[in-house]
């Protein structure tokens, strides 16, 4: 069966900082957040749908920080996924995000208590200084203890990073990576920078004081960081925001694409061609894949074949079930 999650967004209610990137209301599309009354209708309503279709799903509690939210409303809403997670057979569990400092003995306690199965740090950055100049309001250390905590609790670690922040370098990002790695999470989510309206970040970047890292450069480092995550075992379930009409309106600057996996995951492959190719003579080659990889072999508009073409490469591409990259 398909895994898929039921994202319910709890925006900024639980936010105990307001970050310089943060407008959680262009990045959501939400305004106000959801009663546990309106949560359980969305539930019943969605189990259909999954049903109907085979897929299995994760409820999953996003958007803010579920953990700082009130008590009483938290456990409101656990509830209220616990006892849909005993009554339809197509959720699993239920899965939250949450701020590294909002995480404690005690919470660890109340989410393995009701059956939470994965959590998801929005850790950022792993850099002191890029922390302490983004307002995040934690450090590096809260990082780690929070994710001890949680892998203790017998819950799924998933960690968050961001790329191209205020004061932040690719090499800081590459570090922050490495830094993710000793924690060994299950899965990580990486968010390059889109500057938005009405954030520090956007005050900064319209009065020249700030600048993110440009599409290009982002495209090559998060596929040193996809390369890196992946050779370590750690699954990438997300790179890039969701598309978003809200995003899209608002933001001012850094990189946003509907497609940004793809286009990475193509660079990859162009750099994966071109490692093979050198060992060869310049000149006609065909290449083989697997179906599912042509899109990315030949790249957006054909880019990988435009760009082996100026190297010298004239190349065909065709599919071969179960291969990754053959040149003949």
């Amino acid at each position: 069966m398909k895994q898929t999650n039921l994202s319910i967004f709890i925006p900024h209610v639980g936010c105990t900082h307001m970050c310089s990137f943060c407008d959680q209301k262009s990045i959501t599309g939400e305004r106000s957040a959801p009663t546990a009354e309106q949560v359980r209708a969305l539930i019943e309503e969605q189990a259909a749908h999954l049903s109907e279709r085979g897929m299995i799903a994760e409820i999953a509690f996003f958007g803010g920080s579920f953990t700082a939210i009130p008590r009483g409303y938290m456990l409101e809403l656990l509830d209220t996924a616990k006892v849909a997670v005993e009554e339809f057979p197509c959720y699993t569990g239920i899965r939250c995000s949450t701020r590294p400092d909002c995480v404690d003995e005690e919470v660890a306690d109340i989410l393995k208590r009701y059956g939470v199965t994965a959590v998801e740090l929005g850790a950022q950055s792993m850099n002191e200084e890029v922390l302490l100049a983004n307002d995040r309001g934690h450090t590096a250390e809260d990082i780690r203890r929070a994710a001890a905590l949680i892998k203790q609790s017998g819950i799924e670690l998933g960690l968050q990073m961001m790329t191209g922040l205020y004061k932040d370098t690719p090499e800081r990002c590459l570090e922050t990576a490495d830094e993710f790695i000793k924690l060994s999470p299950k899965t990580v989510r990486i968010y390059p920078t889109v500057i938005l309206k009405n954030t520090r970040l956007g005050e900064l970047f319209s009065r020249g004081e700030y600048k993110s890292f440009g599409f290009d450069e982002t495209v090559e480092l998060c596929a040193k960081l996809l390369r890196k995550f992946e050779k370590n075992g750690i699954r990438v379930i997300r790179l890039g925001l969701h598309a978003s009409p809200e995003v899209e309106r608002e933001m001012l600057g850094g990189v946003y694409h509907p497609a940004l996996r793809e286009i990475v995951e193509s660079r990859i492959f162009l750099r994966d061609m071109l490692s093979r190719l050198a060992k060869l003579e310049k000149g006609y080659h065909l290449i083989y894949t697997d179906p599912r990889n042509i899109s990315k072999a030949v790249g957006q508009k054909k880019c990988n074949i435009k760009a082996l073409a100026e190297l010298g490469y004239e190349i065909d591409i065709l599919p071969l079930n179960g291969e990754y990259l053959l040149i003949k």
